[in-house]
């Protein structure tokens, strides 16, 4: 079985970023592979993330049918991590411990909540290792 990995919000976003060129690419092979492979991860905070950018910063912004199709087809499949007391409180204990945003703690809350060994995104330290979750860049 493959590890487990949780992916970040602007993987998302780049997947739909025209302008990003490899990036793009690189993007959407990881999404594609997540729905392949079952071992990608998402949390109900990048759903949300996604779609506020999505519905308000893309040009053109993506319609409520579009976002609907989206959701159904690729961020439902992915989430299994949803707020709750337990998740807020190791937030704010990853917050004390790295100095992160309170949101970048909850982002690496929730993949520790799905037993993910390593957490994609662009915005947190590369290499970084917390409580055994390592970050990677994908894009680099």
């Amino acid at each position: 079985m493959p590890d487990r990995y949780f992916l970040d919000t602007n993987i998302f976003v780049y997947s739909f970023d025209h302008r990003s060129g490899e990036k793009q690419r690189k993007a959407q092979n990881l999404i594609q592979k997540a729905l392949n492979d079952h071992s990608g991860v998402v949390s109900g905070q990048v759903v949300q993330e996604f779609f506020n950018v999505a519905t308000r910063k893309f040009q053109p912004n993506m319609t409520g049918l579009e976002a609907n199709q989206y959701l159904e087809t690729v961020l439902a499949p992915l989430c299994e991590v949803f707020a709750s007391l337990t998740l807020f409180q190791s937030a704010l204990s990853i917050r004390d411990e790295t100095g992160y945003s309170f949101y970048d703690s909850l982002i690496v809350a929730a993949a520790k909540a799905a037993n993910c060994r390593y957490l994609l995104s662009e915005d947190l330290q590369a290499g970084r290792v917390i409580r055994d979750l390592e970050v990677r860049n994908p894009f680099v």
